[in-house]
C-alpha cells in the first residue's frame, strides 16, 4: 500500500497527470459545490430559529465562522505544500502553495469583513484589538506577503521557493489564533463548536446548516484551487510538447 501511495504521490506531482487529473475532478466538484451551498442557505436562513439573544444578525456566523475556518485550513494546506516544494522540488507544489494565496486571503479578508459586521451590535465597536482579531489580521497580512514575495522574485521557481519558505515561518501565527481566546481575555467568544472533543453548545438545526455551509466552502476552496493550478499549469509549461496539443486541440 505504502508504495502505491508513494507511486501516486510522484505521479501526481507531474505537471501533466496533474492537469488531466484536476479537469476530471473539477465538475464533480463544482456540482457538490452548487448542492451544499443551495441546501447550506436554506437550513441557515429557513430552517435554522431565531437566536433569543442576538436575534436574526447572528446568521452572519453561517459566513463568518466557515470563512475563519477555510483562512486556517488554506494556510496550512499551503505551509504543506510549501514544505513539498522545499524538500522533493515539485513543481506542482509549488504552484499549489502560491495558488493558495489568494484565496486564502479571500476568505481572512471576509472573516474580518463579516466579524466587524457581527461585532458592531454585538460589542458596540467594528474593531477592537484584542487577540484574535489582531492574529487573524496578521494572517491576511501574512497572505499578502507570500502574494507580494512572489511576484517580487522574476523567477517563478525561485519565488515559489521564497514565498514557501516565508509561509512555513507564519504558521507560528495558527496556533495563536486558535488558542487566543483560551490564553488572553478577549472580546470573542470562545469556541462554541467542538468537533473532535467535548459537546457543542449549538442547536442542532444550527451547528447541521453550520456544518453545510463549511462543506461548500469546502468544495468552493477545491474549485478555485484546481482551476488557478491549472492556469500556471498552461502558463508554465508552455513549450512543453503536452501542451502545445492541447493548444493546436
Amino acid at each position: 500500500m505504502w508504495k502505491t501511495l508513494k507511486r501516486w504521490f510522484h505521479q501526481l506531482g507531474s505537471p501533466r497527470t496533474f492537469y488531466r487529473f484536476s479537469g476530471a475532478l473539477i465538475p464533480w466538484l463544482f456540482v457538490a459545490m452548487v448542492i451544499t451551498l443551495a441546501w447550506g442557505l436554506y437550513q441557515s436562513l429557513l430552517v435554522a430559529p431565531t437566536d433569543y439573544q442576538q436575534g436574526e444578525s447572528y446568521r452572519i456566523l453561517y459566513v463568518h465562522v466557515p470563512s475563519a475556518w477555510m483562512g486556517l485550513f488554506i494556510y496550512v494546506l499551503m505551509a504543506v505544500s510549501g514544505l513539498i516544494a522545499l524538500v522533493w522540488r515539485m513543481k506542482v507544489a509549488e504552484m499549489v502553495a502560491i495558488a493558495c494565496a489568494p484565496i486564502g486571503a479571500a476568505y481572512t479578508f471576509v472573516t474580518l469583513v463579516t466579524g466587524s459586521l457581527w461585532g458592531k451590535p454585538m460589542w458596540g465597536t467594528w474593531w477592537e484589538w484584542d487577540a484574535r482579531l489582531t492574529s487573524e489580521l496578521f494572517l491576511l497580512f501574512l497572505y499578502l506577503g507570500v502574494m507580494g514575495l512572489y511576484a517580487a522574485i522574476e523567477d517563478r521557481r525561485k519565488a515559489a521557493r521564497a514565498a514557501a519558505l516565508l509561509a512555513l515561518v507564519g504558521v507560528v501565527n495558527l496556533p495563536i489564533i486558535h488558542y487566543s481566546v483560551v490564553w488572553w481575555n478577549t472580546l470573542h467568544q470562545g469556541a462554541t463548536v467542538k468537533l473532535f472533543s467535548g459537546e457543542s453548545h449549538m442547536h442542532p438545526s444550527m451547528l447541521k446548516a453550520l456544518l453545510i455551509m463549511t462543506a461548500a466552502t469546502k468544495f468552493h476552496f477545491g474549485v478555485a484551487l484546481l482551476q488557478s493550478v491549472r492556469a500556471r499549469i498552461l502558463q508554465q509549461e508552455s513549450k512543453a510538447s503536452w501542451v502545445q496539443e492541447l493548444v493546436d486541440d
